[in-house]
C-alpha cells in the first residue's frame, strides 16, 4: 500500500534534485505552508515542514490530518511545533544538520561584537575614518550553556582562537576528556565566564534560565551570545543589563521575534536577524 507523503519543495523536479529519487511505494504532494492545501490532506501520513515558517502556518490545519504519523522538521529547535502536535504523532528535528552553520553563527556573532565589525561597516557607508579598541578572542574564558551536539562545535570553532578556557554545562553532569558541568552550577560558573555562548533547547525549565541574577554575576564587559532561542534569556532583564553598558549581548534569537522596529534591544546589542 502507498504511503502518501507531503515534502517542502516547489515542484517534484526540485525535489528530485534535492533528494534524488525516492523510495518505491511514496506517493508524493508538494506542501509550501504558503495557503494553497494539497487534496490528500486526510491521506497524508508524513509531513516535512518548510524551513522557517510558523507552525501555525504548518499545522493549520492538522486536525484534518487524520493519517498524519509523523511531522519531520528541518530545524534543531522544535519547541515551538509540540503545542500543535495532536496525541500519537511523532516530531522529529534536524538535529546535527545546523551543527556547523549555527557554531559558525555563534562565533561569528562574538568576532563581530567583540572587534565592532558593525562600526566599521556604518562608518563605510559615511566615510568615516575612525578607529577604537576592540577585544580578541584569544585569553577570553569561555562558557557554553547547553553543550549538546552544537555546543561541541562551536569549542571546536574556538580552538584555534587561543581562548583561555572553554567551560562546559548541560543539564547533566558528564566525565571525560571534556567534562560538562551540570545546570545546577551555573550560578557558580558566570563570574568566571568573559562570553558566555547560549545554545539550549526551549524547555520549561530553561525559560529565562539567563535573568537578572546571571547577568548581575557576570564580569563586567562580559558578551553574551544566543542563538538557542529568545525566551531563554529574560528580555527585560537583558535590556537593562546591557543598556547600562555593564555586559554585551550578541543575539541570533531574541523576545519577541521578529524583534520590533522600536524595541531597545536593537541599539543595547548586535542583533543579527536570521533569514
Amino acid at each position: 500500500m502507498a504511503r502518501r507523503i507531503w515534502l517542502p519543495y516547489p515542484d517534484l523536479a526540485a525535489a528530485g534534485k534535492a533528494l534524488g529519487p525516492l523510495p518505491e511505494g511514496l506517493v508524493t504532494d508538494l506542501f509550501l505552508a504558503d495557503g494553497r492545501w494539497p487534496d490528500s490532506i486526510g491521506e497524508v501520513e508524513l509531513v516535512v515542514a518548510p524551513y522557517m515558517f510558523p507552525p501555525t502556518k504548518v499545522m493549520a490545519r492538522v486536525k484534518e490530518m487524520t493519517s498524519l504519523k509523523v511531522v519531520q522538521l528541518l530545524s534543531a529547535g522544535y519547541d515551538n511545533y509540540v503545542p500543535f502536535l495532536p496525541p500519537g504523532v511523532q516530531l522529529c528535528n534536524a538535529a546535527g544538520v545546523h551543527d556547523a552553520s549555527t557554531a559558525e553563527l555563534a562565533v561569528s556573532l562574538a568576532l563581530a561584537s567583540n572587534r565592532h565589525l558593525d562600526v566599521y561597516a556604518r562608518n563605510m557607508a559615511t566615510g568615516t575614518w575612525g578607529n577604537d579598541f576592540s577585544i580578541s578572542l584569544a585569553d577570553r574564558r569561555v562558557l557554553i550553556v547547553g553543550y549538546g551536539r552544537i555546543g561541541a562545535a562551536i569549542e571546536q570553532r574556538l580552538a584555534g582562537f587561543e581562548v583561555a578556557s572553554v567551560t562546559r554545562v548541560a543539564r547533566r553532569a558528564r566525565g571525560g576528556e571534556a567534562p560538562v558541568h551540570p545546570i545546577e552550577q551555573l550560578t557558580a560558573l558566570l563570574p568566571d565566564a568573559d562570553i558566555v555562548f547560549l545554545i539550549t533547547p526551549l524547555t520549561p525549565q530553561t525559560r529565562h534560565l539567563i535573568g537578572e541574577t546571571e547577568l548581575s554575576l557576570l564580569p563586567d564587559d562580559a558578551l553574551v551570545v544566543n542563538v538557542a532561542r529568545g525566551p531563554v534569556v529574560d528580555t527585560d532583564a537583558l535590556v537593562a543589563q546591557t543598556a547600562s553598558g555593564r555586559i554585551r549581548a550578541a543575539l541570533d534569537v531574541t523576545d519577541p521575534e521578529p524583534l520590533p522596529a522600536d524595541h531597545p534591544l536593537w541599539s543595547v546589542s548586535y542583533t543579527h536577524r536570521c533569514v
